[in-house]
C-alpha cells in the first residue's frame, strides 16, 4: 500500500470529490481518481461511491478511515520527531466563533507568532461547528464541549456576558434601573433559527423571543451597539474594544459561559500541535483575564 495513495484517499474522504482534494494536494482531478483507483485494486474493495452530492466513503472506506488517519498522524509524528524541539513551524488552522476570533486570537496568535517566526496560522471565523475529521481545521474553539466522536477537548476558560449599551445611547433614552426596563429599549441579538448551539441563545435568559435587530456575527452585533442602535448581551472582553461602551445592571444580570479547544483524537502524538495548543490555552486565558478586568 503507497502512503501517497492513503493521502489521496484522505483528501476525497474529506472534501468528497476528486477537485477538492486535487486543490488541497496541488494535484489534478484526474490524477487523484487514478490513485483512488489504484488504492482500490490493491485493497480488491471499493472505497467510495459516487453520487449527485460527490464522493461518499463505502462501508469498505469507512473501515479504511481510521487506519489512514491513524498512519496520517504516524507520519506527522515521525516528521516533528527528527525536526527536534525548536520554534513552531508550518501551517496551523483554527475553527472559531467569531466572538473569540475578533477579539481575543488576533493578539494571542501575534504573540505566538512573534515567538515563533516559522510558524503560519490560519483563523477561520465561522458562527458554526467544525468538522475535524474533514480536517476543516487542525483544532477549533467552541462554546459547548462534544460529547461524541474521537476528539481530544479541552476546557480553555470560563468567561462572562452582560448587557451593554453605548453611553450616548443610555443618556438618550429612558432609564434602565430594572430588567424590565428593558421592554422600552431596542434589543440587539442573534437570529433566532441560526443560533447553531444552546449556549449561545441569551434572549432565552431573559424570556425575549425575539429581537428587532439580529444578526448571527457576533461583530455586527456589537457594531449596532457601537453605533447606539440599542441594548445587546455581549461578551465582557469585547467591552474595552468599544470606547464609551457601559455595562447594564452587572449586578442583577450576567452570563458565565466558557471556550474549549476541540482536537482530533489522531493528533495526540503530534508534539507541535500540542505545544501550539498549550500555548493558545494559556495565551487565551491571559487575554480573557485581562480584558475581563478592563471592563
Amino acid at each position: 500500500m503507497d502512503w501517497d495513495d492513503l493521502r489521496v484517499f484522505l483528501a476525497v474522504a474529506r472534501g468528497e470529490s476528486l477537485s477538492a482534494a486535487g486543490r488541497g494536494l496541488k494535484i489534478d482531478p484526474a490524477t487523484a481518481g487514478r490513485r483512488i483507483a489504484r488504492l482500490e485494486e490493491a485493497m480488491g474493495a471499493r472505497l467510495f461511491i459516487k453520487g449527485p452530492q460527490g464522493y461518499a466513503l463505502s462501508d469498505e472506506g469507512a473501515r479504511l478511515m481510521p487506519h489512514a488517519e491513524a498512519a496520517e498522524a504516524a507520519f506527522v509524528a515521525a516528521g516533528e520527531a527528527l525536526s527536534g524541539p525548536e520554534g513552531l513551524t508550518g501551517q496551523i488552522r483554527i475553527g472559531a466563533p467569531d466572538g473569540a476570533a475578533n477579539y481575543l486570537l488576533p493578539q494571542v496568535l501575534a504573540q505566538i507568532c512573534d515567538d515563533n517566526p516559522g510558524l503560519e496560522v490560519q483563523v477561520v471565523a465561522l458562527p458554526r461547528v467544525f468538522n475535524l475529521s474533514r480536517r476543516e481545521a487542525d483544532m477549533a474553539i467552541s462554546v459547548s464541549a462534544p460529547s461524541a466522536g474521537r476528539l481530544l477537548v479541552q476546557k480553555i476558560t470560563d468567561y462572562r456576558l452582560h448587557l451593554a449599551a453605548m453611553q450616548s445611547y443610555l443618556d438618550a433614552h429612558p432609564p434602565i434601573r430594572a430588567l424590565a426596563d428593558l421592554r422600552n429599549h431596542r434589543l440587539i441579538g442573534y437570529i433566532p433559527d441560526m443560533i447553531f448551539d444552546k449556549e449561545l441563545d441569551y434572549m432565552a435568559e431573559l424570556g425575549v423571543e425575539r429581537v428587532p435587530l439580529a444578526s448571527n456575527s457576533v461583530s455586527v452585533q456589537l457594531n449596532w451597539v457601537r453605533s447606539g442602535a440599542g441594548v445587546a448581551i455581549v461578551h465582557t472582553f469585547a467591552i474595552p474594544s468599544a470606547p464609551g461602551m457601559v455595562r447594564i445592571l452587572p449586578e442583577a444580570f450576567s452570563l458565565t459561559r466558557a471556550f474549549w479547544l476541540i482536537r482530533h483524537e489522531d493528533d495526540r502524538r503530534s508534539q507541535r500541535l500540542g505545544r501550539f495548543a498549550a500555548l493558545l490555552i494559556e495565551g487565551l486565558r491571559r487575554e480573557v483575564s485581562r480584558l475581563e478586568g478592563a471592563a
